[in-house]
């Protein structure tokens, strides 16, 4: 019997609606097979489940022998029906442990529960925006040309980029202090600089140059945020008092 998961009290809806595209990057999958084995199947103890974390062809087989140790009907096939079926499992073994509180969920009481939740209306225009509307696409667009921002395919991920610039750039402390927040100097010439391997592509090589470099900033921030921490730290614990009657010298 094929079970509504939305009538099983813990939320699998959300890894069943994974983007058929979604489904072939390894690390989406992996934290799948994890929180299902960790949450609801169970089927290694706790200290076996490290094959489950292995990367590459090695977790790919061990997947495999996971499915098997479960009884998988699907030994062939794709990877969504491998997990399609894992989740049907999962689901199974949810309802046999909570078969008395989940008995009467049918999936026409789910759906008329849902049609009698009473409607939010929400005062936040944002809540109102179609995302996907052409519209909103030639927005995001001409905000980032004023922002000499150059636009990615993806225009959610140019908006991205748009609210990092507006968020470190034009608050109001950046608009009181410009030169505390822009840093100036001499430009780095990243595409002089040796990036100590070959990838074989001129784009590939300069791409690996720009992030290199934007690990590095990211690595000094760290530390500046570090020295800040260890600087708050001291000035609440160290005393720099001291008392002279307590000092004794020579025995």
């Amino acid at each position: 019997m094929r079970l509504d998961p939305l009538s099983l009290g813990f939320n699998l809806q959300q890894l069943i609606s994974f983007h058929c595209s979604s489904l072939r990057y390894e690390r989406e999958i992996k934290n799948l097979v994890l929180w299902l084995e960790n949450q609801k199947i169970r089927r290694y103890k706790i200290e076996e489940r490290g094959p489950l974390q292995a990367e590459g062809e090695q977790w790919r087989a061990n997947f495999d022998k996971y499915c098997r140790d479960l009884a998988s009907p699907i030994v062939d096939g794709a990877m969504a029906e491998k997990l399609e079926w894992l989740i049907g499992y999962a689901i199974s073994l949810e309802y046999a442990d909570n078969a008395e509180k989940y008995r009467g969920q049918t999936a026409q009481n789910i759906s008329q529960t849902i049609v009698n939740v009473p409607k939010v209306e929400s005062s936040n225009p944002l809540d109102n925006l179609d995302f996907e509307s052409s519209d909103f696409k030639k927005g995001v667009i001409a905000l980032a040309q004023i922002l000499n921002i150059t636009p990615h395919p993806d225009h959610l991920v140019t908006l991205k980029a748009v609210s990092k610039v507006v968020r470190e750039r034009l608050n109001q402390d950046a608009l009181d202090n410009p030169s505390n927040i822009i840093v100036k100097g001499k430009p780095f010439p990243f595409q002089e600089a040796d990036l100590g391997f070959d990838m074989g592509d001129y784009v590939l090589n300069e791409a690996a140059k720009i992030l290199r470099l934007l690990y590095i900033h990211d690595l000094r921030n760290l530390q500046t945020h570090i020295n800040e921490t260890i600087v708050a730290v001291q000035s609440i614990t160290a005393d720099p008092k001291t008392d002279t009657k307590l000092g004794q010298v020579g025995r």
